[in-house]
């Protein structure tokens, strides 16, 4: 797969774009939660008391861990190299959107992207669901064909699938569980970088 002849590209951003730093085994036990249970389905599925008191519990928690939000390496020179060939960037989260704009400034990445062209849960129905992609896709006047989704995690690449992107995985631990849904497993943005600057 060619990836550097494609113009519209998506990217997930806490653990992508970021360093990861998100403790999710602590928070799913302060929401009650079980492993490995996704916690955004799991508060939807709440009783309305509860709803709004564990979603703010998630808005405190990821507000928190913006100031500590680092770029990953390699983060900078790609999205450069990217704006370089004319390509249109775009971030979809599972975070607020907000919050993402704040994240961004704090890893000196927002002016890469349009502030509409930054999607949170707040915006569409978060990953796996493909909304967010197909928003973006739809604001660019885009085919899928043309696209590419970046994530470090299984919603992401599901959701590039669904919407009929190119996926990426950033996998530098070997999930061959979530490896079938991507068309590149790569281990950093190092290589992607590599990869469209040849």
């Amino acid at each position: 797969m060619h990836l550097g002849s494609r113009q519209f590209w998506i990217f997930d951003l806490d653990g992508t774009l970021t360093r990861a730093v998100h403790d999710f085994a602590t928070i799913r036990a302060s929401l009650g939660l079980g492993e490995g249970e996704p916690i955004l389905e799991s508060i939807a599925a709440m009783a309305a008391d509860k709803k709004s008191t564990a979603l703010d519990k998630v808005a405190a928690w990821e507000r928190a861990l913006v100031t500590k939000a680092e770029p990953q390496p390699c983060a900078e020179e790609l999205l450069t190299r990217l704006r370089e060939r004319g390509a249109e960037l775009g971030i979809v989260t599972r975070n607020r959107t907000d919050l993402a704009h704040q994240t961004l400034a704090q890893v000196k990445l927002a002016s890469f992207f349009e502030h509409a062209d930054v999607i949170g849960r707040d915006r569409a129905q978060p990953k796996p669901s493909p909304a967010g992609i197909e928003c973006l896709l739809e604001r660019w006047r885009a085919q899928p064909d043309q696209s590419v989704m970046v994530g470090d995690y299984v919603f992401d690449v599901q959701a590039g699938r669904s919407a009929g992107t190119a996926t990426v995985l950033i996998d530098p631990v070997g999930r061959s569980d979530w490896q079938p849904f991507a068309d590149l497993v790569i281990r950093d943005l190092d290589a992607l970088l590599d990869l469209v600057s040849g």
